[in-house]
């Protein structure tokens, strides 16, 4: 039963296996969950910039391709959260699976002196993003998504650690600096999660945009895009 906060909306009954904390349809009446959708806009307008940047340049298409994947992200973000349908939802689940391995290929190719492709760690995570897929798709388990998510999550942030300690120490500013930003995010994730109904119950006693500012998992959005976006230029 949806909660007694939620309303009818445009887009009718949810079909997706998760809702969050957000009152549905209490902003629009196009769009399910108002703030957790406009703040896919960090996944969105700043990887396009870096897409652009990195194009301009002439650096290697395995950027283009990190910054295009963080903006294939908030797209599909974009579409989940305002619909709240399963489909969408995929479109937002998927491409963080695939995003991560692309940043998991980017990470353990930066030594490289010459422009060439690392064909079996290519495979190796084609495979991962593949089986990940099939098995999801069939077994419709958020917590397996979230698993392998954070699996992919651990390899980037144990790579990133090594190579700003032991390699490039002069990076070591911006390397904390995304995962710190990454890691306040997954930490308001959790309190959206956890205390949901206190949650809702003193945004009702608070002005609406006033209430947005608990929004807790728009702001994971807003520091995990934020975070990510800076670990690409990392």
């Amino acid at each position: 039963m949806a909660p007694a906060a939620d309303r009818e909306g445009y887009w009718g009954p949810p079909t997706s296996t998760l809702e969050w904390c957000e009152e549905n349809y209490a902003v629009s009446y196009y769009i399910a969950e108002f703030w957790n959708t406009v703040s896919n806009l960090i996944f969105i307008l700043p990887p396009i910039y870096g897409a652009i940047q990195t194009y301009k340049e002439g650096l290697e298409k395995r950027y283009l391709a990190a910054y295009l994947c963080l903006t294939a992200v908030g797209l599909g973000s974009w579409c989940f959260h305002m619909t709240l349908k399963y489909e969408m939802q995929l479109l937002d689940e998927l491409p963080m699976i695939y995003s991560c391995c692309v940043f998991v290929y980017c990470l353990y190719e930066c030594f490289k002196y010459k422009n060439t492709i690392n064909y079996p760690l290519l495979f190796l995570l084609i495979t991962y993003s593949f089986v990940v897929s099939i098995v999801y798709l069939n077994l419709k388990e958020p917590v397996f998504h979230q698993v392998m998510y954070g699996t992919l999550v651990s390899i980037i942030v144990l790579r990133s650690v090594y190579i700003v300690l032991w390699v490039y120490p002069w990076l070591r500013g911006l390397g904390y600096t995304s995962l710190t930003v990454f890691l306040m995010g997954f930490f308001l994730w959790n309190v959206d999660n956890i205390f949901c109904d206190k949650l809702r119950a003193l945004r009702e006693k608070m002005p609406p945009v006033v209430g947005a500012v608990t929004q807790f998992h728009a702001w994971w959005h807003i520091l995990t895009g934020l975070g990510s976006y800076l670990h690409i230029l990392l």
